[in-house]
């Protein structure tokens, strides 16, 4: 029977996934209790052809690859080629067959080397936050994919040509599913996404998970945060998600949702500003200086 204490212990679940806590067992949330159920080691693990494999076993082999120096990318669950490559690196390094599978003898080698693995930033993050003071200093000619998960269609717009004139150029997409969204701005090759959605009361979230996190994903919502404060619209702390927005985005990713909807409505103008200045001012100031 699904009861109050079955529901309890599921939004316990979710809030420890980076998912919505509502208590609800939706689709997303079956995905994540899926994952959750696997343990590095209880099956092999390679590249497939679409949809890849998912789970807390591929997290694990890509937390101990990052730690250990092997580029696998973002920390998200998902093998992916980056993640095969890495582990290809990491067989060839023990001299194994670098065949990018991860089998009985890839676990054993991952076991004894993974208990030495120091604390540290991970090579992932390391290179996104490279990348980030790489970035030209204008938001001028950057690749802005802006998601609208509806209801907020006006202030989206706005924000839109915002951007625009200050020449950025900018991908509107309006899919209601969040890794449709991502996959839209992975394909646009957007620099930084933007989703906005609306909510009873407000929130900013970016993407993070036990192991990693988006540094510029963190800077940016820091900066909306601020910005919308002085409007008088409280998100409280940037808060780390696992949401499918963020978790499959390939750039660093924010997501706001702003409530109530008729304060949102009536300040369309002025929201939309301050969101395109904190977008001016995560690209023009260096990722060192404090924000």
């Amino acid at each position: 029977m699904f009861g109050l204490a079955t529901e309890a212990a599921l939004a316990a679940f979710q809030e420890g996934r980076g998912l919505r806590s509502d208590g609800a067992s939706d689709e997303l949330t079956w995905a994540a209790l899926v994952e959750a159920s696997w343990d590095l080691g209880d099956r092999h693990l390679y590249v497939r052809t679409p949809p890849y494999i998912r789970g807390d076993d591929v997290a694990e082999l890509q937390r101990i690859l990052v730690q250990l120096g092997f580029d696998a990318g973002r920390v998200d669950g998902i093998f992916g080629p980056a993640t095969a490559r890495a582990l290809g690196e990491f067989q060839e390094n023990t001299g194994m067959r670098p065949d990018g599978v991860c089998g009985y003898e890839t676990f054993d080698a991952l076991r004894r080397v993974g208990t030495r693995v120091a604390d540290g930033p991970s090579v992932a993050e390391v290179r996104e936050q490279e990348a980030l003071r790489g970035l030209t200093p204008r938001l001028n000619r950057k690749r802005v994919a802006l998601g609208c998960f509806g209801g907020l269609d006006r202030l989206s717009r706005t924000l839109g040509r915002q951007l625009r004139s200050a020449g950025a150029s900018v991908a509107e997409l309006d899919q209601a599913d969040g890794s449709a969204q991502a996959g839209s701005a992975n394909r646009f090759g957007a620099d930084v996404y933007v989703g906005i959605g609306s909510a009873a009361s407000c929130a900013v979230f970016f993407y993070q998970v036990p192991g990693f996190e988006s540094v510029g994903g963190r800077r940016l919502a820091g900066m909306v945060c601020e910005h919308l404060f002085s409007l008088g619209f409280d998100t409280g702390e940037p808060r780390g998600m696992r949401l499918p927005v963020l978790r499959e985005t390939r750039m660093p990713a924010v997501l706001c949702e702003l409530g109530p909807i008729e304060d949102v409505a009536g300040q369309a103008g002025e929201l939309a500003i301050a969101l395109a200045v904190a977008l001016r001012d995560w690209v023009e100031k260096s990722p060192d200086q404090p924000t």
